[in-house]
């Protein structure tokens, strides 16, 4: 093999894990505290959210199903048809994965989020849809900041 196919065969090699590097960067960016998983679904074009901010957003709750279409399990809440709910991030007033889930999304964005059992109910769950140290997947549409 000439010495110019070798070059050529280890620049593409190189440029093929750069990019998986890169691709493995993003994805680390969207991963919180190591388990959190926050995706978006539509960026949104408006303002962006803040820890203090008040948010007003409509959203579905559901079990998180490996095995369902896109981990979606059983629902088990939403706001969707019903007026919107608001509450300010970072106040403690909602489970820890909606405060640190919510900061720097944009108004008119949809974002899914992930949320492992220790920054949602834990041990305790919620009610009798939610089971202990249930992880939970929210589908959030940020409607507007106060």
């Amino acid at each position: 093999m000439s010495a110019l196919l070798k070059f050529c065969f280890i620049l593409f090699g190189l440029i093929g894990l750069y990019s998986l590097s890169s691709a493995q960067m993003q994805s680390d960016a969207a991963v919180l505290n190591n388990s959190m998983q926050k995706i978006d679904v539509q960026v949104g074009s408006g303002a962006e959210v803040k820890t203090g901010n008040t948010v007003v957003v409509h959203y579905t709750g559901w079990l998180y199903d490996p095995l369902a279409v896109r981990e979606h399990g059983a629902k088990f809440d939403s706001s969707v048809g019903g007026p919107p709910f608001t509450f300010q991030v970072g106040a403690s007033r909602v489970i820890k994965g909606w405060d640190l889930g919510l900061v720097g999304m944009r108004v008119g964005g949809k974002r899914t989020l992930i949320i492992p059992p220790e920054l949602a109910y834990g041990r305790r769950g919620s009610g009798m849809q939610i089971g202990p140290n249930a992880e939970l997947v929210f589908d959030i549409e940020l409607i507007g900041i106060k």
